[in-house]
């Protein structure tokens, strides 16, 4: 069986290895743009902060690791210009050179991850625009950061990246401002649990600008829509992903609601030989089972997984979303896990919440941190719609649990029946999940 696999990051070089170990002679080719395999990107933001040395050692693999260990053909620096359904052949571009080749498949799995979003910059700037998304970006920001020593920056966007990156400008010393639409940073979230990493970023330093846009650079300065006026050394976007999804386009594969490439349950797009996964596939939400797209690493590996259990013959479906992640920001975590209040309203359905605020383990111990966990449920079935967690210690660990409640058809109630493990460094007798459940059952 001849297989190419589009797109070299973590869902292609996943893929490509799943596969290679259910289908030992199956014929696997990888084309990536970029010039390192499967590199690490969400260590990205850590490179640029010095908390990790160097933009090598997000790269874990080698063509040669690939080739020599896993029999897998790595093409990088080639770019995947037209897919012939009809001839089941991949028209590639090699970057550096101009050469082109077609390659035949029997199955194609599409991996092209996503390119970061631009906003507009009215005016006439004067000083670099950084976005952080490719191999390539990392070593050209660093390098900027490494020579030109700047003292102040703009954070364009208040997600997951952008928190991230004011977080490790700022340990560099860098002078930080952030600029989001909304009017509360992590706009995912809900805004009480939001408010709580605002009040970090700003107690560390960097100065927020919330529910502003830009309205004009000139040279140095950036004015706001408010009239603020700002100065900066350089500008660093993250305003989101748009899914490479031109050249599935093109195949007439179909593109879904979400504007990612539509899947069914093993994966399979609506060509039956063509796969999708990553941040330019479609999945569903575990909750309304409507389409959803999620640009995460774990969804990318499962549904590496999936499709090549599928290949093998295997029936192991992509289920469902929850959409758990987590991020950290100086001396806090911040995880989630399902729905928040603005997906609930949408949706129009009745939810109840609980909120418990303690300490992440017994309090007499000298390290135990401060704890906000908030649960959003069915107030009829008692089923945990979703979960949020702000703390100084352990929020990751109780995020995973209530993942893993949700999944096994748990309610709040039985939160407060988790036999967690307890001793004074990591928890508490009653731990902060079991008193979810209890103040849940008292509502």
């Amino acid at each position: 069986m001849k297989i190419v696999v589009i797109g070299a990051v973590a869902g292609g070089a996943t893929v490509s290895s799943q596969i290679r170990h259910f289908l030992s002679d199956a014929d696997i080719t990888l084309i990536g743009k970029d010039s390192e395999l499967g590199f690490g990107t969400c260590g990205m933001p850590y490179v640029l902060g010095g908390l990790i040395d160097s933009e090598e050692d997000l790269v874990h693999a080698t063509p040669e690791g690939f080739s020599e260990k896993k029999s897998i053909d790595v093409r990088l620096l080639h770019e995947a210009t037209k897919i012939d359904r009809a001839t089941k052949k991949v028209h590639i571009c090699n970057l550096e050179t101009g050469q082109t080749d077609e390659l035949p498949y029997d199955k194609l799995v599409l991996s092209p991850g996503g390119r970061a979003r631009k906003p507009a910059v009215p005016g006439k700037p004067d000083i670099p625009m950084f976005t952080l998304r490719h191999f390539g970006d990392l070593g050209q920001f660093k390098s900027f950061l490494d020579e030109q020593k700047p003292a102040s920056c703009l954070v364009i966007g208040g997600g997951f990246i952008g928190v991230e990156l004011a977080e490790n400008f700022r340990h560099r010393g860098i002078e930080t401002a952030l600029v989001e639409h909304n009017d509360h940073v992590m706009p995912i979230g809900d805004e009480d649990m939001s408010d709580l990493l605002a009040e970090e970023m700003e107690r560390n330093g960097v100065r927020l600008h919330l529910g502003r846009e830009l309205k004009m650079i000139d040279g140095r300065r950036i004015t706001l829509d408010d009239g603020t006026e700002l100065e900066a050394d350089f500008i660093a976007t993250a305003v989101g992903l748009e899914p490479n999804t031109l050249l599935a386009k093109e195949a007439g594969i179909e593109i879904g609601p979400t504007g990612g490439i539509a899947t069914d349950p093993f994966m399979r797009t609506n060509d039956p030989d063509i796969y999708a996964i990553g941040d330019a596939a479609e999945v569903k939400d575990w909750f309304t089972g409507k389409p959803k797209r999620v640009p995460l690493s774990w969804p990318a590996h499962r549904a590496a997984f999936i499709v090549a259990n599928h290949l093998a013959g295997g029936d192991t479906e992509m289920d469902g979303m929850l959409g758990t992640s987590i991020t950290k920001l100086f001396s806090l975590t911040a995880g989630m896990t399902g729905m928040t209040e603005k997906m609930l309203k949408k949706e129009g359905m009745a939810y109840k919440t609980v909120i418990h605020k303690s300490r992440s383990n017994a309090g007499y111990y000298p390290d135990s941190g401060k704890l906000v966990l908030k649960v959003h449920y069915d107030p009829d079935t008692r089923a945990i719609y979703g979960a949020q967690a702000v703390g100084e210690k352990g929020a990751d660990k109780r995020i995973d649990v209530i993942a893993t409640a949700i999944r096994g058809g748990l309610t709040v109630d039985d939160l407060s029946a988790i036999e967690t493990a307890y001793a004074p460094p990591y928890g508490s007798p009653k731990d902060p999940v079991n008193m979810l459940g209890y103040r849940a059952m008292r509502s």
